[in-house]
């Protein structure tokens, strides 16, 4: 599956739109990632518990992503985006979401 962030692959036609395609994780670090990642943001600088949390929701965020166009029988998403949102104060959600496309063969 290609997924890209631009609106068209060289050397490649859009065929068939099947639509909007999207991947949704929601994720909360246990009670001691919140109680380290407190810990280090007294002091300052970059949060390792939030970072790999947040890099691990957009992969799985992606795979979702990715599985749903398939079934939508895409072979391709263009225009991949991700978004994220806190939920409550312990939450974090990320969503990928693009369009789902069918791309003919290179030229």
């Amino acid at each position: 599956m290609l997924v890209v962030t631009t609106e068209n692959v060289p050397g490649h036609q859009v065929v068939q739109v099947k639509g909007q395609v999207f991947g949704l994780v929601v994720r909360s670090r246990g009670i001691g990632g919140n109680m380290m990642a407190g810990i280090r943001s007294l002091v300052g600088g970059e949060i390792h518990e939030y970072t790999q949390m947040l890099e691990e929701a957009r992969r799985h965020a992606l795979d979702r992503l990715v599985s749903n166009a398939k079934m939508m029988g895409a072979n391709a998403v263009l225009m991949m985006r991700f978004d994220s949102a806190e939920i409550g104060q312990t939450m974090s959600e990320i969503v990928a979401y693009g369009t789902a496309v069918v791309l003919d063969p290179p030229t």
